[in-house]
């Protein structure tokens, strides 16, 4: 309220733009949301494809429907809206300013592939030599040093690992839209908003923190995001579930509740209100 009263004193203009920071569904949503009602949006994601963890779902409780059946026409329509910018594989360096004056300082990471150029047609990806853990898989199998984080990603634009990439050009050779740039840069862009949403999601617990149930000692043992990849037809295994470790079915399968909540060892004495909901699914 105090911040309203501000803005109703102040003699500024208030600023129109709206910037949306997060660009999981919920961030696309109101995206979406404020676009149609005529606000410009800047959907901001330090990810290289908007989507977060809904993208990495099979099905969605409690209508067993498929994630990406869900997810899909709101990824197409934040592509194309006339009023939404992604601003993808970024992150907010500082912010200043006040309710209606706020001036975001973005630093863009690069993804050494030109956005105006990459038609997404894969055949880079085809030709690559080099192979790392592919994390939209939760590293249960590989992907190619240049990449697409899914199959549906919004941008579809790829992105250029030089952590693992060797510089061996046949990317660039193979690309007709001349899309490669292995000089890419860092780049700092500041944006003026009037307001901002913060949608940044959550992140999954680390279940080596409770070593008694053998998370990162036995393959077998998998958390539940990694299950859901290897239960997902886009996932290692196809859809099949297989054992990580050899590759066999498994005969039987026990689920662990409320790791990592209602743990005040692991600073979550709280329920995480989610996974009973989850087991049934």
């Amino acid at each position: 309220m105090e911040a309203l009263r501000k803005m109703e004193g102040s003699k500024k203009q208030p600023i129109g733009a709206v910037m949306v920071i997060g660009g999981g569904i919920g961030g696309m949503q109101a995206s979406l949301d404020l676009a149609d009602s005529g606000f410009f949006v800047y959907l901001i994601d330090h990810s290289p494809a908007i989507g977060g963890v809904m993208a990495q779902l099979d099905k969605t409780f409690p209508t067993n429907d498929c994630s990406m059946c869900i997810m899909s026409p709101k990824l197409v329509e934040c592509g194309r809206h006339l009023n939404i910018r992604i601003v993808a594989n970024a992150e907010v360096k500082s912010l200043e300013g006040e309710p209606g004056q706020f001036t975001v300082t973005l630093l863009r990471k690069p993804r050494y592939i030109r956005l105006d150029r990459c038609t997404g047609c894969g055949e880079c990806a085809k030709h690559c030599p080099v192979t790392a853990v592919d994390t939209y898989n939760e590293r249960m199998s590989r992907r190619a040093a240049i990449y697409i984080k899914y199959p549906q990603a919004i941008p579809k634009v790829y992105m250029i690992d030089r952590e693992i990439c060797i510089g061996c050009g046949l990317c660039e050779r193979v690309c007709l839209a001349r899309a490669v740039n292995y000089e890419d840069k860092e780049i700092e862009e500041r944006i003026e908003v009037g307001s901002i949403i913060l949608s940044p999601g959550y992140e999954v617990f680390d279940a080596r923190l409770r070593q008694e149930f053998g998370y990162g000692i036995y393959p077998n043992v998998v958390s539940s995001i990694e299950f859901e990849r290897l239960l997902s037809a886009t996932g290692p295994h196809r859809g099949h579930l297989l054992r990580p470790s050899d590759g066999t079915i498994p005969e039987r399968i026990a689920f662990i509740q409320c790791v990592g909540s209602r743990d005040s060892n692991c600073g979550n004495d709280f329920c995480s209100s989610i996974c009973c909901m989850y087991a049934t699914k």
